[in-house]
């Protein structure tokens, strides 16, 4: 008996399902996300969407999938990204390499984090420039906040805070918005090496990291920032600087536009502590009340900060104002600086009343440098000390001699001091 033939229409038809059989069977090549045709959509997102695609980023990101993407926005970026990057001696492809967390987070996922954190790799460990765990990052709750992302310890580089979610294709890929590049220790590491002698230059810190340009202007125009390259030669300092909104928010009765140059040198001193402090230390401070750089200009004991740490943030009292510190802007041994909600006042030179903050009067005696008696001749400034595993070999006696050359203030300096305040004003 003969076989039975199949008609040539249908033997086609049982190659092609044949065909699709095994292709499904095949594995499936990651389908990768086009990340920036996803970010195109975001105006405010503009200037890292520039970064990645004049980085090989996007080529490395186009077979990859299950990412979160830690997007800096506008008003959050550097002027010159590439030069902040060289600061603390990295490449900004590498810094936006440690910006691609191989695992998708939703904000969901955040809620959730332990109170320890999650370590989670990024792109920039993939590289094989990122020594030990240099190349991970730890997310944090962070209260109100979406969460924390920083270097992990013991060697802590820069942090940010995650100030919202983006957008998201689900599964595959999670934008999130952070307040500031994130630099890994491993760079701060290599910079410490080979950093040159000159100091920092504080005033191009805040006007670099925007949203602190009346704090520069008046640093600027004070010539407060010419003290700061000596300091920095001894223990270090410490930066708090309030924001633009902090200025803005000020009442309209603290009378800080009126004071005279002199008075507002004392204000904007109060903002510095005389030691290199980084975050970390700050959290674990022992002593809470910390002499400023207006306490050496000063007797002893006056112009202090309280700094304690309350409700996971680090917190400031004046006396008359209570501050938080709200990200950190700049972080390199010897000098940090950090964002604070609002402008630091002392009690000397303020007072609270039921609604408001007023100036004092006029100047307390200590508000500006006293003729030395004999007795107080003999005692020494008052300074912060560094922490023991922070403390250089540069002591006080650097700083002492470098006082003695620091410039007074000229006349051209205090005309110059008012120019922003009433730019302020007329805005």
């Amino acid at each position: 008996m003969r076989g039975r033939q199949i008609p040539p229409a249908a033997s086609r038809v049982v190659l092609a399902v044949a065909a699709l059989l095994v292709a499904a069977l095949q594995p499936q090549a990651a389908a990768g996300v086009d990340v920036a045709a996803v970010l195109a959509g975001f105006p405010d997102l503009a200037g890292f969407t520039r970064l990645l695609a004049s980085s090989p980023l996007a080529g490395e990101l186009s077979g990859r999938s299950s990412l979160t993407l830690l997007a800096v926005p506008n008003s959050y970026l550097p002027q010159s990204p590439s030069a902040y990057a060289a600061a603390s001696g990295a490449d900004i492809a590498d810094v936006l390499r440690y910006h691609v967390l191989l695992e998708y987070l939703a904000p969901a996922d955040l809620r959730r984090l332990p109170a320890s954190g999650k370590l989670v790799t990024t792109l920039f460990q993939t590289t094989g420039r990122a020594p030990a765990d240099h190349g991970v990052v730890n997310v944090t709750a962070a209260g109100s906040s979406l969460a924390i992302v920083r270097s992990p310890a013991p060697s802590p580089g820069s942090n940010a805070t995650v100030v919202g979610a983006v957008t998201a294709v689900p599964y595959n890929l999670s934008v999130l918005a952070v307040d500031g590049l994130i630099m890994p220790s491993v760079f701060d590491l290599a910079a410490s090496e080979s950093r040159h002698t000159a100091a920092v230059n504080i005033t191009r810190v805040l006007a670099d990291a925007r949203a602190f340009n009346v704090a520069a202007s008046m640093l600027e125009a004070s010539c407060v920032a010419d003290e700061f390259e000596a300091d920095e030669r001894g223990a270090g300092i410490t930066v708090f600087a309030p924001t633009d909104d902090a200025f803005a928010d000020l009442p309209t009765g603290d009378r800080l536009q009126s004071l005279p140059a002199d008075r507002k040198a004392v204000v904007l001193r109060f903002h510095v502590l005389h030691s290199y402090y980084p975050l970390g230390s700050l959290e674990s401070i022992v002593n809470p009340v910390q002499p400023t750089l207006a306490t050496e200009f000063s007797q002893a004991g006056r112009f202090t900060l309280n700094i304690t740490r309350a409700n996971g943030s680090v917190a400031i009292d004046t006396g008359v104002v209570q501050a938080t510190i709200t990200r950190t802007v700049f972080d390199q041994n010897p000098v940090a600086v950090f964002a604070v909600s609002n402008v630091l006042l002392p009690n000397e030179m303020f007072t609270r009343g039921d609604s408001t903050i007023v100036a004092v009067a006029s100047a307390p005696p200590s508000a500006a440098m006293p003729v030395e008696s004999p007795e107080t001749a003999r005692t020494p400034p008052t300074k912060l000390s560094s922490p023991p595993a922070l403390r250089g070999t540069a002591g006080d006696a650097n700083y002492t001699a470098a006082s003695a050359t620091k410039p007074a203030t000229g006349r051209w300096c205090i005309a110059s001091l008012y120019l922003p305040l009433l730019l302020l004003l007329l805005v």
